[in-house]
């Protein structure tokens, strides 16, 4: 996947930005995935270096980790924790990716150079949202798939979309996957090269997934809402989210909305890597 077009990172002094969300944004469920083993101690979603395998995904972690932090996020299908239900027919997905599944793409690419038989698995998987197409398929989800890759801010335009499909009156809810592998060799190359032009955030320092379920404004749920920008600090990169690169903002996003869900907090808010920013707190009277 090649990162589009960059988009303007930093407004001008007198600039009015438009904020990413047009109204407030209840948010239902969210989880996070951090499958680094002792490296992940303390961090959110912290979990086993190996994640459960998926039937018909080889060779590639992108997708079990994907499926994993879904089902965390949405609870088991067919169960009383399954927050889609009846709403499979109104339920879209957003998954936002920088890079997709590198893995899958080297291995086939070496394979094929090597002139070993290409495997049908491979070819498949290949598709960076063959995996929704088995998620969507256990929880009867029918709603529209969108997958993005961007330059500049891509947590941002990942909310941003979910936020323009929740104004069709056909959705009622959408579910935001923020995705991405441990950098291979190919990946870190090119995004040496083509970040500081691009505008992109760094990378995770390995594989780490964000899954959050967004809704019309519903009493009870945390809400998630845009705040206008403001000249922000050097350095608005919380000393524990850094390690996740562009998909901070989610797991902050995350994180916030199981605090203030919790009472341990009324009010939280979330920097990305542009200009946008973000208040998780109660729903409004």
């Amino acid at each position: 996947m090649t990162p589009a077009t960059r988009h303007p990172t930093s407004p001008t002094k007198d600039a009015r930005m438009p904020t990413a969300l047009t109204r407030p944004r209840a948010i239902a469920g969210a989880a996070c995935r951090t499958p680094w083993g002792e490296a992940a101690a303390g961090l959110p979603g912290a979990a086993d270096t190996e994640l459960p395998k998926v039937v018909g995904f080889v060779v590639s972690r992108f997708s079990p980790l994907v499926h994993d932090v879904v089902t965390a996020c949405l609870g088991a299908p067919g169960t009383p924790d399954d927050l889609v239900g009846d709403l499979g027919p109104r339920t879209a997905v957003v998954l936002a990716t920088l890079y997709g599944d590198t893995t899958t793409t080297d291995t086939a690419t070496q394979r094929l150079v090597a002139g070993q038989v290409h495997s049908p698995l491979l070819f498949f998987q290949s598709v960076t949202t063959s995996i929704l197409g088995h998620l969507t398929k256990r929880y009867g989800i029918t709603g529209q798939l969108t997958c993005i890759s961007a330059g500049g801010d891509l947590a941002a335009d990942a909310l941003r979309t979910a936020d323009l499909l929740l104004d069709q009156d056909d959705v009622e809810q959408v579910l935001v996957i923020g995705v991405e592998t441990e950098p291979g060799r190919r990946a870190t190359w090119v995004h040496e090269r083509i970040a500081a032009e691009e505008g992109l955030e760094a990378l995770p320092a390995g594989d780490a997934a964000v899954a959050l379920l967004l809704r019309r404004t519903t009493s009870g749920l945390p809400e998630l809402r845009s705040v206008p920008a403001e000249p922000a600090p050097a350095d608005t990169t919380a000393a524990w989210s850094a390690p996740f690169g562009w998909l901070r903002a989610l797991v902050e996003t995350a994180q916030a909305a199981e605090r203030v869900s919790g009472g341990r907090v009324t009010r939280a808010v979330v920097h990305t890597g542009g200009p946008d920013r973000f208040q998780v707190g109660p729903t409004a009277p």
